[in-house]
């Protein structure tokens, strides 16, 4: 295992062996700012994969949780996807399983199925359609002539795309566990302190939370609109991480964090050390069986026909 003395050194070495392997590295937005320095790429995890896939890299080193490499996998099948972090999972993405799903679907024959990227891939493969915080509403928008849609695993992101869009869905009692840190209370103190502040919240907030927010949007929508918007100040109604994606690009904005416990410990696992020994030793490697990847493959391929 490589010996590196200190930061500068250790950006050197994984620029140095990224070459050498060929590789490209994926950041979430929620990723420690270390990470995210070194990456080639920042940005919500769907969108990461689709870059990853139209890139010359044989290896692509996602940093993030689980079920995002194994959507890199799904679009590039060719590719070496491998995370710094094997043990980084997603706690909503496991709060459904396949058997879950397919008694859900016994249960209601009739039902097209729509299924949040933030799940397995063995979970995508039972779907109709993927879909994603950026979409879900146009997704379910798009699917007038069905009667009943199971939308799963994110029961508020369900709450909030059913609201949007006037229709009944039959959903999954999962969540995000970071998300629901942020209360209404949180949102009230701050306002206080930045009464001029605009409030930004991530549709997996509870509902109280996004009746008081200004804007409701993804992580990617948030980093367009703080682009575009004349407000100097802004609330970020999601996990802490994506604050210092905002502040490099708006270095002139000021932003405060909706609550400061909303941090997901699993997005914080990967370090620039993880990264250097995953590009070392090209693992842990995640990879999707074909027979998966083929099902799973359909969903998003159908979802990305409708945005």
């Amino acid at each position: 295992m490589l010996a590196v003395r200190n930061n500068n050194e250790l950006e050197s070495k994984i620029r140095e062996l990224k070459k050498k392997r060929n590789a490209v590295i994926l950041a979430h937005n929620y990723q420690l700012p270390e990470v995210q320095d070194v990456a080639d790429y920042c940005g919500d995890s769907l969108e990461l994969s689709r870059i990853a896939a139209k890139t010359e890299a044989k290896v692509i080193v996602f940093c993030g949780v689980h079920f995002m490499a194994e959507t890199a996998s799904i679009l590039s099948p060719d590719k070496k996807v491998i995370v710094p972090d094997i043990n980084a999972g997603c706690p909503m993405a496991n709060m459904i399983t396949v058997e879950d799903l397919r008694k859900l679907k016994r249960q209601h024959p009739k039902a097209v199925v729509v299924g949040y990227v933030n799940t397995s891939a063995e979970v995508k493969a039972e779907l109709d359609y993927c879909c994603t915080s950026t979409n879900a509403v146009a997704v379910v928008n798009a699917l007038k002539d069905k009667e009943e849609i199971i939308f799963v695993p994110d029961k508020y992101l369900a709450d909030y795309v059913s609201k949007q869009t006037k229709r009944k869905l039959i959903w999954w009692n999962g969540f995000c566990p970071t998300h629901v840190k942020i209360l209404p209370e949180d949102l009230k103190r701050k306002k206080r302190f930045h009464p001029f502040a605009k409030v930004m919240a991530h549709p997996e907030c509870l509902p109280g939370v996004l009746l008081m927010a200004d804007k409701v949007l993804s992580t990617s929508q948030m980093v367009k609109f703080v682009k575009e918007t004349d407000a100097k100040e802004l609330i970020v109604g999601t996990e802490v991480g994506l604050i210092y994606r905002l502040k490099k690009d708006n270095p002139t904005k000021e932003f405060y964090p909706a609550s400061e416990r909303a941090v997901c410990p699993n997005m914080k696992r990967t370090t620039q050390e993880k990264i250097l020994w995953a590009l070392e030793e090209l693992k842990e490697e995640v990879r999707v069986s074909d027979e998966i990847r083929k099902r799973a493959k359909r969903a998003i391929d159908r979802m990305l026909q409708i945005v």
